[in-house]
């Protein structure tokens, strides 16, 4: 009797042990996916920011026409990218190109003074931080999430019902260049 009541508290501990490695991994899923979720609302506030820019420069800078079509196919390929690399990649190149048009704004003082041109390149920067922001906090739940999916027991259980790492955000080529800053 002793030892069926022995077998039986071992299978019973042995369960509960599975069952919390699968909820310490559906919680961390769910936290990575809100976190992209963040990433993804944080962006399409920039994307609604950038025809507004855009049109506004527009009305100073008229011969610039290459620079805006640059900037809105920049921006329709970040909004089509899906993966956090695909996503990465598109983002920068966007972000190069908004460099540019702010470069450009630099030829037409009007412009800069220019109270509409200034609140949205203050909503940009906003908007720039927040993304950083979304991205960090991608990142460490990534972070969180990779490792327990790595780490013995929980990756058997991983392995078995399908959990895979996941990306993450890096910076690239272009953001880890250091910035030419002139007054």
């Amino acid at each position: 009797m002793t030892s069926s009541l022995i077998v039986v508290i071992v299978l019973v501990l042995v369960g509960l042990a599975l069952v919390g490695m699968y909820n310490g991994l559906i919680t961390l899923k769910v936290r990575v996916d809100e976190a992209w979720s963040d990433i993804d609302v944080q962006l399409k506030r920039r994307y609604d920011l950038i025809p507004n820019l855009v049109n506004t420069v527009k009305g100073y800078a008229t011969h610039e026409k290459e620079l805006f079509e640059k900037v809105t196919e920049a921006r329709t390929a970040a909004m089509g990218a899906t993966s956090p690399a695909e996503k990465d990649a598109a983002e920068n190149a966007l972000s190069g190109t908004l460099k540019s048009l702010f470069a450009v704004s630099e030829n037409y003082p009007d412009l800069k003074a220019n109270q509409n041109f200034l609140e949205l390149q203050r909503e940009l920067t906003d908007t720039e931080d927040k993304i950083q922001a979304s991205r960090r906090f991608y990142n460490g739940n990534v972070r969180d999430f990779n490792t327990k999916v790595e780490v013995f027991p929980t990756n058997l259980i991983a392995g078995m019902l399908g959990f895979a790492k996941r990306e993450f955000f890096e910076a690239k080529g272009a953001e880890k260049e250091n910035i030419n800053v002139q007054f």
